[in-house]
C-alpha cells in the first residue's frame, strides 16, 4: 500500500513537473519567430541604406556564419541537452574559465537587451499615449515580464509562442504581398525587380561596405540560440534541439534574405526613409496601400520589441541560474520556486533593467547606456567561437563509438569549424578598419571581456576552497 501510494505521488508529481515543461509547439514558435526582433523590422533601413541592394549578400554571409554556429552547437546540445547550453559545454570542453567567460558575457549582453527593448517597447507605448511618460510603460512592461517568466517555463514559451506568430504572420503576409508588388501583380504596382541594378548598380558604394555590412547584420541573428536553450526544458529535449537547428537556415533565408531582398525590390535603395523617422518594412506596407499600414506596423514593433524583451529574461534567468550551480556565481541565484523557475535570478536580471531604463530617462545624455549597450556589442561574436572551439575539443575527447552514435552531426569537422572562427576574426577586422562607431564597439567590448576576466582569479580560487 505505501509502495503504492508512493509510485502514485511520483507519478503526480512527474506530471506536475512536465506540465511546467515546454511543448514541441513552443520549441517550434520559439525557433521560428525568436530571432525576429525590431532589428529587423528597423534596423535592417540603416544596413540597405550603407550598403545598397547588396545588403542581401550581407545578410546571406552573416547568416552562414551563425548557421554554421548553430549547427556546432546542435551537434553538442543533441547528444547532450543542458540549460545554459554552451556555457556547460565551453566549461566541459575547454575547462573552467571559459564557461565562466563565455556565461558572464551572455548574461551581461541579454541585460543590456533587456533595457534596450523596455525602452523600445515604451517608446511606441509612449507615441500612442503621449500624455504618459515612457519609463513608465518601460518600467510595466519589465513588470509584466517578470511575472509570466516567474510563473514557469510553460508561462514563458506560451507568451512568447503568441508573440512569436504575430511576428512571424506579418512576415509571411510581407513576402507574399510583395513577392506580388515587385513583379506587378499588386493594384497600382509596376514591375520593380530592376530596382536590384538600377540607382547605381547592385553594390553602389563598392564592395567592401558588404563585409562591413556583416558586422552589423550578425547581431540581428543573435537570439537563435535560445531555442537550444528552452529545448533542455522541454519534454524531449533532443528532438527540440534538432528541430531548432535543422528548421534555422531556411529561417535565415525566408525571413532575413526574403525580407531585405524584397525591400531593396520593391523601393530603390537610395530613396528609403531614415530608419528612425520610418522603418523600412512600415515604408513598404504603406506603399502596398494597405490600411492602417503605419498602425500595425508600430503594432508589430512593439510585438518584437515585447518578444525579445521576455526571451531576453528567460535566457539571461537561465544563463544566470546555471552560472551559479556550477559555482561561478553566488549560490543564492541558482533558487527555484515550486515551478522549477530560478525566480532569484530573473529577478535579479530584472534589476538590471531597471538599472538601465531609469539611466536613460534620467540621464540620457550621460553615455552610460550606450556604453552598456556598445561594451556587450562583440558578445555574439565572442560566443561563436567559443562554440566553435568548445565543439572541435569535445569531437576530440569522443570515442569512436560516440562520434558514430551522434544523432546531430557538424559536416567536414574540423575545418568549418575553423572557418567559423576565421569569419568571427575578419568581421572584427573589418569593424576596426570601419568607423568610429564600430570601432568603439570592438574597444568597449574588449574593456567588458577584460572586467569580466579580472575576476576569474577571485573564483577560481573559491572553486579550490570548496573543493
Amino acid at each position: 500500500m505505501a509502495d503504492r501510494t508512493t509510485e502514485q505521488g511520483e507519478a503526480t508529481a512527474g506530471q506536475a513537473s512536465k506540465a511546467k515543461k515546454l511543448r514541441s509547439r513552443h520549441i517550434t514558435m520559439i525557433a521560428l519567430g525568436g530571432i525576429i526582433g525590431a532589428s529587423l523590422f528597423v534596423g535592417s533601413g540603416n544596413v540597405v541604406r550603407a550598403v545598397g541592394p547588396a545588403a542581401v549578400l550581407s545578410y546571406l554571409i552573416g547568416g552562414l556564419l551563425v548557421f554554421l554556429a548553430m549547427r556546432m552547437l546542435g551537434e553538442m546540445a543533441a547528444a547532450r541537452p543542458a540549460i545554459g547550453s554552451f556555457m556547460e559545454y565551453a566549461r566541459v570542453g575547454l575547462g573552467e574559465w571559459a564557461g565562466y567567460l563565455v556565461g558572464w558575457l551572455y548574461w551581461y549582453y541579454w541585460i543590456g537587451v533587456i533595457a534596450f527593448e523596455a525602452v523600445v517597447g515604451g517608446s511606441v507605448l509612449g507615441g500612442w499615449f503621449p500624455a504618459v511618460p515612457q519609463w513608465v510603460f518601460s518600467v510595466v512592461l519589465l513588470l509584466f515580464f517578470t511575472a509570466t517568466n516567474l510563473v514557469s517555463a510553460r508561462s514563458f514559451g506560451e507568451v512568447e509562442y503568441w508573440l512569436a506568430s504575430i511576428k512571424v504572420a506579418a512576415i509571411v503576409v510581407f513576402l507574399a504581398v510583395g513577392t506580388l508588388f515587385a513583379f506587378g501583380l499588386w493594384p497600382k504596382a509596376s514591375f520593380s525587380v530592376p530596382n536590384l541594378w538600377q540607382h547605381g548598380g547592385f553594390a553602389p558604394n563598392g564592395w567592401w561596405p558588404i563585409l562591413s555590412g556583416v558586422a552589423i547584420v550578425i547581431f540581428s541573428y543573435f537570439g537563435t540560440e535560445i531555442a537550444v536553450m528552452a529545448a533542455a526544458e522541454s519534454e524531449d529535449p533532443a528532438k527540440g534541439v534538432r528541430k531548432a537547428v535543422v528548421t534555422v537556415i531556411w529561417r535565415i533565408l525566408l525571413f532575413f534574405v526574403g525580407g531585405v531582398l524584397l525591400i531593396v525590390t520593391i523601393v530603390p535603395w537610395n530613396q528609403l526613409p531614415n530608419p528612425k523617422q520610418e522603418g523600412p518594412f512600415a515604408h513598404a506596407f504603406t506603399l502596398f496601400g494597405l490600411p492602417g499600414a503605419g498602425l500595425v506596423m508600430n503594432a508589430v514593433v512593439l510585438t518584437a520589441a515585447c518578444s525579445v524583451l521576455n526571451s531576453g529574461l528567460y535566457s539571461a534567468g537561465r544563463m544566470f541560474s546555471a552560472l551559479a550551480e556550477k559555482r561561478l556565481a553566488p549560490r543564492v541565484v541558482a533558487k527555484k520556486n515550486k515551478a522549477g523557475v530560478p525566480a532569484v535570478a530573473v529577478v535579479a536580471c530584472t534589476i538590471g533593467g531597471y538599472i538601465a531604463v531609469l539611466v536613460n530617462f534620467v540621464a540620457p545624455d550621460s553615455g552610460i547606456f550606450d556604453f552598456i549597450m556598445n561594451s556587450a556589442g562583440l558578445v555574439a561574436l565572442f560566443v561563436y567561437s567559443f562554440i566553435a572551439f568548445t565543439q572541435m575539443r569535445m569531437r576530440q575527447k569522443m570515442t569512436p563509438e560516440e562520434r558514430a552514435g551522434l544523432k546531430l552531426k557538424m559536416w567536414l569537422h574540423p575545418w568549418l569549424g575553423i572557418l567559423t572562427v576565421a569569419g568571427v576574426v575578419a568581421i572584427v577586422v573589418v569593424m576596426l578598419l570601419t568607423d568610429d562607431s564600430a570601432r568603439t564597439q570592438v574597444w568597449t567590448s574588449i574593456v567588458s571581456l577584460a572586467v569580466i576576466a579580472a575576476f576569474w582569479p577571485l573564483v577560481r580560487r573559491s572553486l579550490r576552497k570548496n573543493r
